[in-house]
């Protein structure tokens, strides 16, 4: 039933280190998700150390889902936001936008613990080039039904008889997922790429256990059969893929390489839009070009 199985590998994103899961290198996607990065749980302490400052994204839509703590989201179109767990925050990048995600402005008490996931969903290359966007959705709007001891609560897209409330551009498909210890449970076929993604507690497929910090990703078309060894809570991460190849640089995805090259210039070049009443900026890591292009 696996085709791959990803182990998280430890990134820094400057204000943290994260556990990346995609892209990986045997696996660049599973269906329009490109990018997952798993944070926490870290205790939040006082000041600007776990802010993530403003930097730039192009050709696809972030998605931030949090188990524990709170973050403050602003963006070049004006957004401001306080995400808490269990809500979502669906910002379409398009063209271009700018924004941050800070704690220390959320209303977090000092020794809460952040907790959660940020996830990218490559744009079809029809909308990589279109107008900024953002949306919020609370966690009480969020549909929830259950299954033979299974308890899902549909993030993106439609399945299990329900649908989010989310507007998306691709049909991505993410839920959360509570599973009773012994109950089995069979990912659907419709839903064309599968993977799993336990928080906490541990799986059974296949005669493999999985465990935080891997992603399992099934074959297409095949039987996803889940054992839950214990309680488990975990991410359905997928959904239809896209149809042209992705490439993926820095904050930056895209159907063509000369959109991420225009991008790099211009951030660069303090080009993007600027978030209001927002201060500070993460620079283009170096070697960005091979001789630094005038300001």
């Amino acid at each position: 039933m696996i085709e791959n199985i990803i182990p998280a590998r430890t990134a820094s994103i400057g204000a943290f280190d994260v556990r990346r899961v995609l892209p990986f290198r045997e696996r660049r996607m599973v269906g329009p998700f490109i990018f997952v990065d798993d944070f926490g749980p870290a205790e939040i302490v006082s000041g600007r150390s776990m802010d993530v400052l403003p930097h730039p994204h192009i050709g696809l839509a972030t998605v931030t889902y949090l188990f524990s703590g709170r973050m403050t989201h602003r963006d070049s179109i004006g957004s401001v936001q306080v995400i808490e767990p269990g809500d979502v925050n669906w910002m379409i990048a398009g063209r271009g936008i700018a924004h941050s995600e800070r704690t220390s402005d959320a209303g977090n008490e000092p020794g809460e613990e952040l907790f959660g996931l940020q996830t990218w969903v490559a744009l079809p290359a029809k909308d990589e080039e279109c107008e900024p966007d953002f949306s919020h959705t609370g966690r009480d709007e969020l549909p929830e039904t259950e299954i033979e001891g299974t308890r899902f609560r549909l993030i993106l897209g439609s399945g299990f008889g329900i649908e989010s409330p989310v507007t998306t551009l691709g049909e991505p498909f993410y839920a959360e997922c509570s599973q009773e210890a012994g109950s089995r449970f069979v990912i659907p076929t419709y839903i064309e790429e599968r993977s799993v993604y336990p928080i906490r507690g541990r799986l059974q497929i296949d005669g493999t256990e999985i465990t935080p910090g891997t992603m399992a990703v099934f074959k297409n078309g095949s039987e996803a059969l889940i054992t839950a060894a214990e309680d488990t809570t975990y991410m359905i991460i997928g959904g239809t893929a896209l149809a042209e190849k992705r490439h993926i640089w820095w904050n930056f995805v895209a159907s063509r390489r000369e959109l991420i090259e225009e991008a790099k210039l211009r951030w660069h070049r303090n080009e993007f839009p600027a978030i209001p009443n927002e201060g500070g900026r993460i620079e283009l890591p170096k070697g960005s070009f091979p001789t630094p292009p005038p300001l």
